[in-house]
């Protein structure tokens, strides 16, 4: 999924500061919506809050043999695919193929540069979430990777599905930054939900696909909300069955320095980042893959 969408249609709300230590929400969205794909996050809007997360797509796909996105390429950032129903196809040209189940994971480091392409695996409509982050200095250089977890081997704490970090002693397959959490959370009607921020854990948002909550805040469904920058818990009770994916971080330190395919720290690693993409690419077209 390549499209930048330069300005997302979200609403700045103004946080007040609450006796009971409350968290406040200082944005939520609906997305943008193209065809079966929301936009939720952008670099260019609350990437900038919520950064390392910096992308962020929720799509509902009908089953289909036609790929979903066409082959193309990324630098300096990771992505993180989670099929909430149905199964993806994948394919990266770190050699990397195959099929992620339902509730399975497909981790894709792109550091230096990296293509792919996917589509919908065998005859089931598709819903899935999309998540990009930063990759650390080091790594946003680094050679591309690439994994495809079984949905085994994600640890779940109650309603908690593991994906990123860690959660009451769980820990996620992925080795990752520390300091990230991502987590899916399914709830039934009534049950409440605490989460703690780790030390300098200040970034924290959730996008709910079904259901609503209240607590902290009242979030409808289809929304994607930001709390306010600090380290207050987060409680939240389900008002029918409800099911989110929710994220917390130790803020990015870097700008989003970001190409047309990219997200760097600094020009001098874009360029090297987009000098690779290049390069496979002119290898993809020689061999007629693109």
């Amino acid at each position: 999924m390549n499209t930048v969408i330069k300005h997302q249609n979200y609403q700045a709300i103004e946080a007040t500061p609450d006796v009971e230590q409350q968290r406040s929400v200082v944005a939520r969205t609906g997305g943008v919506t193209r065809g079966p794909i929301t936009r939720l996050v952008s670099p260019s809007d609350l990437g900038q809050l919520i950064k390392p997360f910096v992308f962020l797509d929720y799509g509902v796909l009908p089953a289909s043999k036609a790929k979903l996105f066409g082959m193309h390429p990324h630098s300096g950032i990771a992505t993180l695919s989670l099929p909430i129903k149905g199964d993806i196809l994948f394919a990266d040209t770190t050699g990397e193929t195959g099929v992620v189940k339902t509730a399975g994971l497909e981790w894709m480091k792109a550091g230096n540069g990296v293509w792919h392409d996917g589509g919908i695996s065998g005859e089931t409509a598709l819903e899935m979430f999309q998540l990009w982050l930063t990759l650390p200095e080091h790594e946003e250089n680094a050679p591309a990777q690439s994994r495809n977890i079984d949905p085994a081997e994600i640890e779940v704490v109650g309603a908690v599905s593991v994906l990123l970090g860690q959660y009451q002693g769980a820990k996620s397959p992925i080795e990752f930054t520390a300091g990230v959490n991502y987590y899916h959370v399914q709830l039934q009607d009534g049950d409440v939900w605490r989460y703690q921020p780790e030390p300098g854990q200040t970034v924290a948002w959730l996008s709910i696909y079904q259901g609503d909550l209240t607590g902290t805040a009242t979030i409808n469904q289809g929304e994607l909300v930001v709390f306010d920058a600090s380290e207050t818990a987060i409680t939240l009770v389900a008002q029918g069955a409800a099911s989110f994916v929710f994220g917390a971080a130790i803020p990015h330190p870097h700008p989003l320095v970001m190409g047309s395919y990219s997200v760097h720290s600094s020009r001098e690693a874009l360029a090297k980042g987009e000098q690779e993409i290049q390069r496979i690419g002119r290898e993809l077209r020689l061999k007629g893959q693109i």
